[in-house]
């Protein structure tokens, strides 16, 4: 059994929304519902992604809402769109977001059988991350 933790973090990669998927799950369907949870005035300027989430109708969506994308082009697409690459050099700090995450056991394992147990856990040290 395999799960994928999805997650929105501010500058500093604190996180501010978790959601969790079956692992077979694609990544992109859960921008636009994590976008959803967030407080409308606390939106992100910018949504810097990877190429996985290079998609027309989400680049077309975060452009309605008044969203930057900062997601390079996918090397098949035909017209590649411009990308701040200065900008997209702070993914990183979402990556670093997991990283720390994955130094507990119990998240990196997955001991727990439930999923909203093992959100309960994911969340549980998130608190840890906003109070250091």
């Amino acid at each position: 059994m395999t799960t994928k933790i999805h997650a929105i973090v501010d500058a500093l990669g604190n996180p501010v929304v978790l959601s969790l998927t079956p692992g077979q799950a694609a990544d992109i369907k859960q921008v636009i519902p994590l976008l959803d949870e967030m407080d409308p005035e606390a939106l992100p300027e910018a949504l810097l992604a990877d190429k996985g989430y290079d998609s027309d109708a989400l680049v077309a969506t975060l452009e309605q809402r008044g969203i930057t994308p900062v997601i390079p082009p996918k090397a098949n697409r035909r017209e590649p769109r411009k990308t701040d690459f200065a900008l997209y050099c702070e993914r990183n700090v979402v990556e670093r977001f997991f990283g720390k995450l994955k130094q507990y056991r119990a998240i990196a394992t997955r001991y727990d059988k439930l999923a909203n147990t093992f959100l309960a856990a994911v969340a549980l040290i998130c608190v840890l991350f906003w109070l250091n």
